[in-house]
């Protein structure tokens, strides 16, 4: 998982409330069991018509939000089924950060497990920094993980929180397999004592 410390980017506005895991990645998608390949279908009943072409008036589909990696929405983002394709989606379309006043809290886990970091923010902050990205590409926000601020285009900096064993996660860029090969040591020389005091129990060899 890649590490998350300071991210300075186009940030798109999504003003919705309860988007759910369907509408960021719908079901006819989720037969693979692979992270990547995703990110050209989310929000794929939003972006695209019937026809197969763009909708023009999906944010996504501008200049200079199709290069968007932040995605500032409205409560209860990633409302729905549990699917861990959401982030999977949001990751490989190139988002690493959602602001929202709420999220689903299973969502919200999943993001942390897959190096995006969701940032939970009052509605009306939500708003001014939506209208900060409606300026277009040189309206960056600035996502300061280490200091748990977002700078906006004015230098204003707003200030957030994470819980601390996340923020070291994502700082790290360990997921759940990171974090227990961080002990892979301690783990092998177990399974070496054991395999030979109860030979006949397969031995567990992390690779």
């Amino acid at each position: 998982m890649d590490k998350f410390t300071v991210l300075s980017a186009v940030a798109a506005p999504l003003p919705e409330e309860n988007i759910d895991t369907d509408k960021i990645i719908p079901a006819r998608f989720l037969k693979t069991t692979k992270r990547t390949g995703l990110g050209v279908h989310a929000f794929d009943s939003m972006r695209y018509r019937e026809d197969g072409s763009e909708n023009p008036d999906f944010v996504l589909n501008q200049e200079p939000y199709r290069k968007a990696e932040i995605l500032i929405t409205y409560d209860n983002l990633g409302c729905g089924s549990s699917r861990e394709h959401a982030p999977w989606a949001l990751l490989d379309f190139g988002i690493r950060c959602v602001i929202a006043p709420s999220f689903a809290d299973i969502f919200h886990n999943n993001c942390f497990k897959n190096g995006i970091l969701p940032i939970v923010l009052p509605h009306d902050v939500c708003t001014q920094l939506m209208e900060d990205a409606r300026m277009g590409g040189n309206a960056r926000l600035t996502i300061d993980l280490p200091r748990q601020v977002v700078v906006r285009p004015d230098g204003t900096e707003v200030p957030f929180n994470v819980d601390p064993l996340r923020r070291k996660l994502l700082l790290e860029g360990l997921d759940d397999i990171g974090q227990t090969l961080q002990h892979e040591k301690e783990i092998t020389t177990f399974e070496e004592r054991r395999s030979k005091a109860q030979p006949w129990i397969p031995r567990i060899v992390l690779d």
